[in-house]
C-alpha cells in the first residue's frame, strides 16, 4: 500500500549509518538477520520484521523514527512504520 504524502517525511534527514556492518543490536547480542533497514531520522541500522527480532520495526516505535530504506545496494523505497506503507 502506498499513502500520498506521509507527514513523518519531515522527519527524514541526510544519515550516515551507525552500524555500517549489521544491525545494531544483533550484532551486539550475536543474532542473525535477514536484511537491514537504515531509519532516515538518525541513521540506526536494524534488522528487517523477516528477521527473527524485528529491531528496525522496535527502534521506529521506542524512537518514534518511522521511516526507513533498505540497507542495501539497488533498492531504492522508503517504508513508514506507523502507516504501515510505501512512501
Amino acid at each position: 500500500m502506498s499513502i500520498g504524502v506521509d507527514p513523518h517525511l519531515s522527519m527524514v534527514r541526510p544519515v550516515e549509518p551507525l552500524t555500517p556492518e549489521g544491525c545494531e543490536e544483533c550484532l551486539r547480542l550475536g543474532t542473525p538477520w535477514v536484511q537491514l533497514r537504515l531509519c532516515l531520522t538518525c541513521g540506526h541500522v536494524g534488522c528487517c520484521d523477516s528477521s527473527p527480532l524485528k529491531h528496525a520495526r522496535l527502534h521506529a516505535h521506542a524512537d518514534g523514527h518511522p521511516i526507513v530504506e533498505p540497507y542495501a545496494p539497488r533498492e531504492s523505497w522508503r517504508w513508514c512504520y506507523l502507516h504501515e506503507a510505501l512512501v
